[in-house]
């Protein structure tokens, strides 16, 4: 008898909380910001904590000690974040489309111009210049790791992506300074929204990605990978690719053409 070459999963509550969690974070967001009690939305973000760690520990136990992601489990991983990322892209397509729909044919109510009367844009050769620096070395400094793990160099590999976690956290640092010193906010119409919210989301997918490079980095140093089997730095590999490629986009067309 032939063993199932797939991997079927057994009965976890991680779903179940996760899904709690994003409910509770959600909806006690909204009631935050009309006035109302935090605990709702600290009750959110505990569950969702909560759900990571447990979640990313199973998915490691199978992967790397019970050798459940069999090649057949592997190429289905493979596809499931190709397919994250192409819906991510899909994601940012909306905010670029917001954006040069308001900068392309201002509205009178616009004033007929971009950027609009009152608004002065931040310099796109100072702080966002800098910024894409630091992301296009992380970008460097991700690819290096992964060359290192193909070739079973686990210390190139911890340096690397040392060098990349702290760089994505330079990056945030930066991103903060920046908003603190913008003359506008979000509240300063289609210029002001579409920025925070292009660039804030793309802020958030660099914390989501630096988290998933820790959460690699630990992995590097437990010795999880060996040079085939390495799928989940891959995954997080190309997502911080993903993320290089978007705020290219964002500097040339908010940043730079923008302003």
């Amino acid at each position: 008898m032939m063993r199932n070459p797939y991997h079927l999963v057994e009965f976890s509550p991680w779903p179940l909380t996760g899904s709690m969690g994003a409910l509770f974070l959600t909806s006690g967001l909204a009631g935050w910001m009309h006035g109302y009690s935090m605990m709702t939305m600290m009750l959110g973000i505990f569950l969702i904590i909560i759900t990571m760690f447990q979640w990313w520990r199973d998915v490691i136990r199978e992967g790397t000690y019970q050798g459940c992601h069999t090649i057949d489990v592997s190429k289905g991983l493979r596809w499931g974040m190709i397919l994250f990322i192409v819906s991510e892209v899909c994601f940012f397509f909306a905010f670029f489309w917001a954006y040069f729909h308001s900068s392309l044919a201002p509205s009178t109510e616009l004033g007929s111009c971009w950027p609009p009367m009152g608004i002065n844009p931040l310099n796109p050769f100072e702080v966002p210049l800098l910024n894409t620096g630091v992301l296009l070395a992380s970008g460097v400094t991700v690819t290096w790791a992964h060359h290192s793990l193909m070739e079973g160099d686990n210390g190139g590999g911890l340096q690397a992506l040392f060098a990349t976690v702290v760089l994505g956290m330079y990056f945030t640092f930066l991103q903060v300074g920046e908003y603190f010193e913008a003359s506008f906010t979000i509240a300063d119409g289609a210029y002001g929204s579409t920025f925070f919210v292009a660039t804030g989301f793309h802020g958030l997918h660099v914390l989501i990605g630096s988290t998933f490079l820790m959460v690699c980095l630990f992995r590097v140093w437990s010795q999880h990978f060996s040079t085939s089997h390495h799928f989940g730095f891959e995954a997080a590999a190309w997502y911080w690719h993903f993320v290089d490629v978007v705020w290219l986009f964002l500097y040339l067309s908010i940043y730079w053409w923008g302003c």
